[in-house]
């Protein structure tokens, strides 16, 4: 899969050891808007997550979007877009060097909602399933630009407006 951009804080060594993640990320476009989580405060979050051990990376795609939003993917319209990489120094672990891959995939979901499934952050910060603009998401995070994947998935999403630009 080809890389779409790379991260890199450039705050840690060469020498510090390495934890290294894998997640997910559904794109899911409907009428122009995307199926976003929207906390409380505005942020909106791409569905996604880590496949769990022996889960493929579409099993996890599955899964994470029904837990997180309550939609069903359809898994023959599971598409590959590309990948990010983001690298810097462990927020939780100091002097290690974090490394993340992340895998974004576009995909249809059916008509029907599900029980959502979300994790304890997750539901602290109050996330719902909210269908956005591209411009409202990038809007929206702008000013809560507070998060890592914050701003990851807000420079997807610039990433995708320049795409769609350069194609007129």
């Amino acid at each position: 899969m080809k890389t779409l951009f790379v991260m890199d804080e450039k705050d840690y060594t060469d020498e510090m050891p390495v934890i290294e993640k894998t997640t997910v990320r559904a794109i899911i476009e409907r009428d122009g808007k995307f199926a976003m989580q929207r906390s409380k405060y505005g942020e909106y979050k791409i569905p996604g997550g880590a496949p769990d051990p022996g889960e493929s990376n579409e099993e996890a795609l599955i899964r994470e979007v029904r837990e997180e939003t309550g939609l069903s993917v359809i898994p023959d319209s599971i598409e590959e877009i590309g990948t990010t990489l983001e690298m810097r120094e462990d927020a939780l672990k100091k002097g290690k060097k974090f490394v993340r891959h992340t895998f974004f995939y576009r995909c249809r979901v059916g008509d029907t909602l599900q029980e959502t499934n979300m994790t304890r952050s997750e539901i602290e910060l109050g996330f719902t399933l909210a269908w956005a603009s591209m411009q409202e998401i990038i809007d929206g995070n702008r000013t809560a630009l507070r998060e890592k994947w914050n701003i990851r998935d807000t420079e997807f999403f610039r990433w995708l407006q320049s795409k769609e630009n350069e194609n007129g």
